[in-house]
């Protein structure tokens, strides 16, 4: 059915269809839905405490026969300055007037989203996946041989060529070209200008051009026509996050659902406002007065501290003003559906469109 057959045979999956991991927004029930429609279901394994990891593994592991993909975040947090905490602080004391927040930080917002270590390590090898990936980079060499070694595929997103090529010398099976258009954090770790990121359908072409691992598009691809376009230029399969959102599996609040639905192509932007690193999300009033990119942010995942108590006092007033609405620029085709449903229809209307195309002659 599908040309390219290489990370079908990999992942052991139907269609060349992955639901991106998305921190805060799904659990086990929405990448189960994706595996078992012959998709590629993923969960992201980074914000979850040790015993929300246990128990969503436990789920999966319910569906031995189906491949997934568990997710991580590889990054070494900034060192420790108060200075730069004490003008982040400050830079938002007005905000927290205006709500009533007394709690300047939230301690524990700094040890959120850890980055890949040793207890981490221990849950793949308990529970090992079909496939393993990561964002920002790669972990340790002796944290990543034992990942290995567990039968994992092993893929991770690029930004830019380089990135990319440094991935394949590292060892990965297959490279996530995230174009600039993807929702959610950019997985840059190479690169550090956000206003030089290429978009999706520039990038794809010429990291297919520079590995010889296969390369999976993400960013903007929400609909059978935008598969069958990264698939026409070398990608061998596709990563769709935010065509996912408003399916019943997401557990994303009524807000957030709201802001997706009202969504246009020209209302998203990269920030770094909520966690200290850029990622593309719905305008919302933190983004317009505070970013969209704040030099008073502390990096990644400092920047939280604050603005959590922000997020947390809003929200509870019926707010999403605080709140870091992740999405792409493709929302438009966020679909009110059960997530099987959706891959279903989206291989089946890429094929349509493949088959289409072959019977063109020129």
């Amino acid at each position: 059915m599908w040309s390219d057959q290489r990370l079908l045979k990999l992942f052991g999956i139907e269609h060349p269809i992955i639901q991106a991991p998305m921190a805060w927004a799904q659990g086990s029930s929405l990448a189960i839905a994706v595996s078992e429609a012959g998709g590629l279901g993923s969960l992201s394994c980074s914000l979850l405490s040790p015993v929300q990891a246990r128990s969503e593994l436990q789920a999966l592991g319910q569906h031995a026969d189906k491949s997934f993909n568990l997710n991580f975040l590889c990054y070494q947090p900034p060192a420790p300055d108060p200075a730069i905490d004490s003008r982040w602080v400050e830079r938002l004391a007005a905000y927290r007037a205006e709500l009533g927040v007394e709690q300047a930080t939230l301690p524990g917002a700094r040890a959120s989203g850890p980055s890949f270590d040793e207890p981490k390590c221990r849950l793949v090898e308990e529970f090992p996946p079909r496939v393993v990936s990561f964002h920002f980079g790669l972990p340790e060499t002796a944290l990543l041989e034992r990942v290995k070694r567990t039968g994992a595929c092993v893929i991770a997103s690029a930004t830019t060529v380089e990135e990319a090529q440094w991935l394949e010398a590292c060892g990965v099976d297959a490279v996530i070209a995230q174009g600039a258009e993807a929702g959610g954090h950019r997985s840059m770790f190479l690169a550090e200008d956000v206003t030089s990121q290429p978009g999706t359908f520039a990038l794809v072409p010429q990291i297919v051009d520079a590995v010889r691992v296969p390369v999976i598009a993400a960013g903007g691809i929400g609909d059978a026509r935008g598969i069958v376009a990264a698939l026409a230029l070398g990608a061998a399969a596709v990563q769709i996050g935010t065509g996912y959102l408003l399916t019943p599996e997401s557990t994303i609040p009524q807000n957030y659902r709201a802001a997706l639905k009202n969504a246009r192509e020209d209302q998203t932007a990269i920030t770094n406002v909520f966690t200290g690193r850029p990622a593309r999300g719905i305008v919302n009033r933190a983004i317009r007065e505070i970013g969209p990119m704040a030099a008073e942010a502390p990096g990644f995942p400092n920047a939280m501290s604050a603005m959590l108590p922000l997020r947390m006092k809003a929200e509870a007033a019926g707010s999403s003003e605080f709140t870091s609405l992740w999405s792409g620029q493709a929302a438009r085709f966020a679909r009110e559906l059960p997530a099987g449903q959706l891959t279903r229809e989206l291989a089946a209307g890429a094929l349509k469109h493949l088959r289409n195309l072959g019977r063109l002659r020129v």
